[in-house]
Order: structure tokens, then C-alpha cells, then sequence
């Protein structure tokens, strides 16, 4: 469950692109794309620290709800935490603050990613805008590593990076943004 944990600290999502600029996105950009992203849903890839592989679907509604579906567990963002739920188990769900994870950054009501301190790499890898953001006040949260396309900008993957060294990819498939999306997913218990 950790490996899941330190995937859903980061990140976030968004649709896939084909076509990939020669040069860096602004900042600006990226900021004014997250911050136009209201709902989005799909499918996902998620390489482990451990070389494992995950699949699941991804389901977001911003600000500040994601989940995150796997065959054996479920990490849901809301009301300001973060809950990882193991399918198998009848323990209560892990609970998280989600201030203290990257993904906060990514689900803020305003995204900046021009706030000082926030970005801490930017660059372009030859097939798309990698930013590299942390929590200004709080670096030792961990990072998270967004990959963008653009025309149009997409958001592709994301790793997290966390402050024990361990790191997770999370690469998006095509996903359907807009629409309506209910709160009830949300929840721990949907019905």
C-alpha cells in the first residue's frame, strides 16, 4: 500500500496528447491549463518504486477530489485528506492530511506554478515541459515531476519522488474531460 500512497501524494492527470512542441510550455500555461481542468476520468499506468505494475482508473473533480481505482485498493482525495482503502482488508482506511502530499499542489483551487519556491525544475526532455514542483513551504513533503505535450497542452504522466528516495510513474491514458461527475465517488463508501 505504500507504493500506492506515495503515487496518489502527487498527482494528478489529464488527457494525452500526440503532438509534442519543440519548445518549453510557460509556466503561465500549465498554470492557466490545471486551473481549467474542472472533471476528467480514465484509465492509468503506475510503474512502482519496486518495478511492479499497477492499471487502474482515475477519476478527478477539481478542486480537491481524485480517486484512484485498483483492482485491491482504492486512494480517494477529499475534504482535505487523503484515504487509502484496501479492497482485502476490513481495517480502517489509511488517512493522510493531503497538505503534507504533492498532490495538493495539483488539486489547489488556484493553481501558480509561477509562486517562488513552488517550481524547481523546469525543462524540456525533447517530447514534452517537465516541471518539477514541491510545496514551498514544506520540501520535505517530497516533489512530483509533471510531464507536459502541447497543442493542446496535456498533462501525459507524473512521478513522485519521496523524501526516502522512492519514486512512481504514473502515466495517463486518453482521458474524457468535462462532465458531470458525482461527489458520491468521492466518498469512502459510494453507493
Amino acid at each position: 500500500m505504500a507504493y500506492v500512497f506515495k503515487t496518489i501524494i502527487a498527482a494528478t492527470f489529464i488527457g494525452m496528447a500526440s503532438v509534442a512542441s519543440a519548445d518549453k510550455l510557460p509556466l503561465n500555461d500549465i498554470s492557466k491549463y490545471l486551473n481549467a481542468l474542472k472533471t476528467a476520468s480514465g484509465d492509468f499506468t503506475q510503474i512502482n518504486d519496486d518495478g511492479t505494475i499497477s492499471t487502474g482508473k482515475i477519476y478527478i473533480k477539481r478542486p480537491g477530489r481524485m480517486r484512484f481505482e485498483y483492482e485491491d485498493a482504492v486512494v480517494l482525495a477529499n475534504n482535505g485528506a487523503v484515504l487509502i482503502i484496501d479492497k482485502k482488508s476490513n481495517q480502517s482506511p489509511e488517512t493522510y492530511p493531503l497538505k503534507r502530499t504533492p498532490l495538493s499542489l495539483i488539486l489547489a483551487r488556484n493553481v501558480n506554478l509561477g509562486q517562488a519556491k513552488m517550481v524547481v525544475g523546469h525543462d524540456y526532455d525533447g517530447t514534452a515541459t517537465v516541471v518539477k514542483a514541491q510545496d514551498p513551504k514544506n520540501p520535505e513533503y517530497g516533489n512530483i515531476e509533471l510531464k507536459f505535450t502541447s497543442n493542446p497542452v496535456e498533462l501525459r504522466q507524473w512521478v513522485i519522488n519521496d523524501v526516502q528516495g522512492g519514486r512512481s510513474t504514473v502515466i495517463l491514458g486518453a482521458l474524457t474531460k468535462g462532465g458531470s461527475i458525482s461527489n458520491r465517488l468521492f466518498e469512502v463508501d459510494p453507493r
